[in-house]
């Protein structure tokens, strides 16, 4: 089973353009209303900045198309419980680009988890280290800009909460963040005028959980960065009472059993990547995750097992809400 992709929307349509010379796309517009209204476009893929996610997600659904938003959701719950209302209504499938969880080594995590392979879970901690915004003179743009949905809380904090809400089964119940911005200027792309960053790119979390079932007591440490040099990390570790999981950037997942000392690698199927794709966990899920999702359209569903879905992307916006609302309050925030 196949997709082809009829049409490509950017406010530059030179930029638009360009892509679909190199991939044969049809239709090119500057216009993203042209695109959703299309009539030969069955899936909306929304890769906007995130103040445009629900106008965009909203014209999709009245024009009954089937829709995969980027993370985060929305600018905040209020938002995306809209989202979640007018995507009910429509009854077609509407999903959040929550790739990671595509992954052959979280897939068997979760699994392993589930079967109680290392016991009652105690905590779980998330390390992501990046150096992609380190760079001092990379330009200001719409990711230095909170009134357009920039940061690294919802553009990887997002994936966090997701991740941990999935692996558990259970909720976030209250945050403590710490958000900082190291960088607080940029040039501007056309006059190299310093121009204001107001996002960060750097967030501290801690998070308690709703209890019972594996997760008695379980809490959540999240260290997120993308201004830091060295390797590139992006790893979630699960520890419990007989013993711990980690999962790392190049899709290894290890165990280590209580008492031993040692990280034992787990044998996993491969990832696989579509053709062209830069390697990463991110290619790696997002080519299973694009594959179900067409094979889904194809049998006509409105459902994708382990896709993450409007309310799973509402459930993250609260949490994201809440962290906002701690780091500018310095203390815990219920998730409500």
């Amino acid at each position: 089973m196949g997709a082809k992709v009829v049409a490509i929307a950017s406010r530059h349509k030179e930029r638009a353009a360009a892509v679909a010379k190199e991939f044969a796309i049809e239709t090119v517009c500057d216009d993203w209303q042209e695109l959703v209204a299309h009539r030969d476009v069955d899936l909306v893929s929304i890769v906007t900045p995130p103040a445009t996610h629900m106008e965009i997600t909203l014209a999709a659904l009245e024009h009954r198309k089937a829709v995969l938003c980027e993370k985060p959701m929305a600018m905040n719950a209020e938002q995306s419980a809209v989202m979640v209302q007018k995507a009910n209504a429509a009854g077609v499938l509407a999903l959040i680009d929550h790739e990671l969880r595509f992954l052959n080594s979280r897939r068997t995590m979760r699994a392993m988890l589930q079967s109680g392979a290392i016991g009652q879970v105690r905590h779980c901690n998330y390390l992501f280290r990046s150096d992609y915004r380190g760079v001092l003179d990379r330009a200001w743009d719409w990711w230095s800009d909170a009134s357009m949905g920039g940061g690294t809380l919802g553009a990887i904090g997002s994936h966090v909460i997701d991740s941990f809400r999935w692996m558990l089964g259970t909720e976030v119940t209250s945050v403590l963040a710490m958000l900082s911005t190291h960088i607080k200027q940029r040039p501007d792309k056309s006059s190299g005028t310093a121009r204001d960053v107001t996002t960060d790119d750097e967030a501290k979390l801690l998070f308690r959980f709703a209890g019972g079932g594996m997760n008695a007591d379980a809490t959540g440490a999240a260290s997120l960065s993308v201004v830091e040099s060295g390797k590139y990390e992006n790893r979630l570790e699960v520890y419990g009472t007989t013993g711990a999981l980690m999962v790392e950037e190049s899709g290894q997942l290890w165990h280590s059993p209580v008492g031993s000392g040692v990280w034992r690698p787990c044998q996993l199927d491969q990832d696989h990547m579509a053709k062209g794709m830069r390697e990463s966990s991110w290619s790696r899920g997002f080519t299973a995750l694009s594959g179900a999702i067409v094979e889904a359209l194809h049998s006509g569903k409105t459902s994708v097992r382990d896709a993450a879905t409007f309310e799973d992307g509402h459930r993250v916006q609260l949490a994201l809400d809440a962290a906002r609302v701690s780091n500018e309050k310095g203390c815990w925030v219920p998730v409500t």
